[in-house]
């Protein structure tokens, strides 16, 4: 769901110093005194850092619970830590409030499968690389200015080269999961940023991951088994979890408080070269010339487009987008 990056100037804004609501901003998104110096492209990149490398710990999960089963863990033990932690109230909330925040514990859960799936078939930096046209594709549409047809042309030419032309050297299967994941992915971004309005604090991500973890369960268990149950793997699946799910949704839910969604969706885009970093030093998962050359050429069309955005300003995803 973030990494090396050229300095990105973006709208002036704080966040909320902490889960409890201590808010270091005023109504507007102007600084307050007493603001933490760590801003929302802060939080971005951090919890890109925590998600790609909770991921690539999940690959090496998967030989003990299966991709379905890595993402049951993921799910309910995020869920069961941000539930203690937030305790959300579950009167008060309107229809629309549960609507959101169901369509984002699904989208989540959508995305966690699909994307699992795709890890289990070929490397994390390519499936993230796939995975990442979601939001670039999302940016586009968001900002409806020509020039970003020019980066998004960039993006596919990187993806081209990815696959070395006719995607030979990868799994169809995999890349398709991971395309899908991208799908979900720009979905999430949405309904992310739907939820951190409707709810106070991380309230919604805790009730939305519960959500996404009763949906998965049954699957989890019919792939897994007693495995799921065994004290290595709820380890494991314990650390996957704080890395992949607690750590960076949380702080992206309180980023996208601060930053256009459009915005925050290419901040996305610079995740592929964390998840090859990743896949290097965790999985020896090493990128051909080639493979490298084209997630530079994905990240250069991130950050053109970001510098394209911040340029203008005002670029936000309408609130009637649904997914």
């Amino acid at each position: 769901m973030t990494t090396p990056e050229p300095t990105i100037a973006t709208p002036t804004g704080g966040v909320p110093g902490t889960l409890r609501g201590e808010s270091g901003t005023t109504p507007g998104g102007g600084r307050t005194r007493g603001t933490s110096p760590l801003g929302p492209i802060g939080l971005v990149l951090a919890g890109g850092v925590s998600v790609q490398f909770g991921g690539a710990l999940s690959v090496l999960l998967m030989p003990r619970a299966g991709a379905l089963g890595v993402v049951t863990l993921r799910l309910v033990v995020a869920s069961v830590v941000l539930l203690l932690i937030c305790r959300p109230r579950l009167r008060g909330h309107s229809r629309a409030d549960w609507g959101t925040v169901i369509v984002f514990g699904i989208t989540m859960a959508t995305m966690n499968g699909l994307f699992y799936q795709a890890v289990a078939r070929i490397p994390l930096g390519p499936a993230v690389t796939l995975e990442v046209l979601g939001p670039l594709a999302l940016s586009v549409l968001a900002s409806r200015r020509a020039v970003n047809a020019i980066w998004a042309a960039l993006a596919l030419g990187g993806v081209f080269l990815l696959g070395g032309g006719s995607f030979d050297s990868l799994d169809p299967v995999g890349v398709a999961f991971a395309l899908s994941a991208g799908v979900a992915w720009a979905t999430y971004i949405v309904f992310s940023a739907r939820t951190g309005r409707r709810f106070p604090q991380a309230d919604g991500l805790a009730l939305a991951m519960a959500v996404g973890a009763v949906l998965f369960l049954p699957l989890g268990i019919a792939e897994s088994g007693t495995k799921l149950l065994h004290p290595a793997t709820v380890g494991l699946g314990a650390a996957v979890a704080i890395l992949s799910s607690v750590l960076p949704y949380t702080l992206e839910l309180l980023a996208l408080r601060r930053l256009p969604a459009s915005t925050f969706a290419i901040l996305m885009s610079l995740e592929p070269a964390i998840a090859a970093g990743a896949g290097f030093l965790i999985l020896d998962q090493a990128l051909t010339s080639l493979q490298a050359l084209a997630i530079a050429l994905v990240i250069a069309a991130s950050m053109g487009a970001v510098r394209t955005q911040v340029g203008r300003g005002k670029a936000k995803v309408p609130d009637t987008v649904t997914g």
